[in-house]
């Protein structure tokens, strides 16, 4: 058995005004005919072959989110590194914003949704659970910049008194559990609430689907909702619900109903214990809430442990937070900016943990979750080049 799992570092380029559109590693997963065919259908190909062609400029905004601490000429020149002997023409910094605004925002949206999707296979470790694949979602918030056109769409945390902080995006996944594979994404104001943003993830479950979810989810509607996919869920209910007893089942779990009635659902409840770095510990009764009613096959104490999983939405947003972005605030100081950038960001993730995953198949012995994103981004944005002269870029 291979010690280690190595991915070529070699990559093809176009020629001409071509050669800069690639994203090193990581276009073995947004290749070239991928990149041109999301073009083609947002309408954002080039009427004429310019310095900076659409090809080119989405793999430029991608590379804006992988190299996020860079500026504009520092990423063009990540881009064309080893190119040299093309002598290729460096466009100026208001060009290549300019480009950008050219290209908006659809074709990077479009690049997402199509590598967006559970990359689990049924012998990934930890991806599945009683035949079911398990999911979860989950939401965060993003910094963007304090500028006048921000504002106009995006608001700050306010208190009593003050307003404060930098403006707010909410973002909220659906995450495969295993492998932590976004299935699909969605974002706004800071003021678009978790509910609502989940409902509008709802196409991404299909049945043999079990949701995992936190306590802001645990309206009654949206569980029914859930339901109506045919996918299953487990979510953690809040402190102030008091479900009324049905039946009490022999593993402690008891039946209920939820909405005045509208809703059959289970409940567990379990106590957790935290024992603190000074010896202390504290105790808090969680309660979760199901559709997997059946106690002798679901049992309380397996479900409970599986609960747990639903923390891979945060080791997600970890990831592009604090790993990607490395706590950064966003670059882009438009809405429509904005939008193109966040795409470009999920993209770019999305992509790494498609590579990682199928590097980790090559070993047997190693589990997806324990890949270290850490050691994955930096191998991303390191990339050979060799030309390829036989391709010729669409126009």
């Amino acid at each position: 058995m291979p010690e280690q799992c190595v991915i070529t570092r070699q990559i093809a380029v176009a020629n001409g005004v071509y050669a800069p559109g690639h994203l090193g590693e990581l276009t073995q997963i947004l290749d070239f005919d991928l990149v041109d065919a999301v073009a083609e259908e947002t309408a954002t190909v080039q009427r004429r072959v310019r310095l900076l062609p659409t090809r080119v400029v989405i793999y430029f905004v991608l590379a804006l989110a992988l190299f996020e601490r860079r500026g504009y000429r520092r990423v063009w020149a990540k881009m064309v590194a080893g190119l040299r002997v093309l002598n290729l023409t460096t466009p100026t910094a208001s060009a290549l914003v300019r480009a950008r605004r050219r290209v908006g925002a659809k074709p990077l949206r479009a690049l997402f949704e199509t590598i967006s999707g559970p990359v689990a296979r049924p012998s990934t470790p930890g991806a599945f659970w009683r035949g079911m694949r398990t999911v979860a979602i989950d939401a965060t918030t993003l910094h963007i910049p304090d500028t006048a056109p921000v504002a106009t769409w995006y608001t700050k945390r306010a208190g009593e008194k003050l307003v404060f902080g930098y403006p707010l995006l909410r973002l909220s996944v659906l995450v495969e559990c295993g492998t932590r594979a976004i299935l699909a994404a969605v974002f706004g104001p800071q003021a678009d609430g978790e509910t609502a943003h989940a409902h509008r993830l709802l196409d991404a479950l299909t049945a043999g689907m079990l949701l995992l979810a936190d306590a802001g989810y645990d309206s009654w509607r949206l569980l029914a909702d859930i339901a109506a996919t045919k996918a299953h869920y487990l979510c953690r209910s809040g402190a102030r619900r008091t479900p009324l007893i049905l039946k009490v089942l022999p593993d402690g779990s008891y039946l209920s109903v939820l909405g005045y009635g509208r809703l059959k659902v289970r409940i567990i409840e379990a106590w957790i214990t935290v024992t603190w770095a000074d010896g202390t510990t504290t105790r808090e009764q969680w309660r979760l809430v199901t559709s997997l009613l059946d106690h002798r096959r679901y049992t309380a104490e397996e479900l409970v442990t599986l609960y747990h999983r639903r923390w891979q939405a945060e080791t997600t947003y970890l990831s592009i937070k604090s790993t990607i972005l490395d706590g950064r605030v966003l670059r882009s100081q438009r809405p429509a900016d904005i939008d193109q950038e966040v795409y470009a960001l999920l993209t770019v993730y999305q992509a790494i943990i498609r590579i990682a995953v199928d590097a980790v198949d090559t070993c047997p012995a190693a589990h997806p979750d324990r890949v270290s994103f850490t050691v994955a981004l930096p191998n991303s944005r390191r990339a050979g080049h060799r030309r390829r002269r036989d391709h010729h870029p669409r126009r």
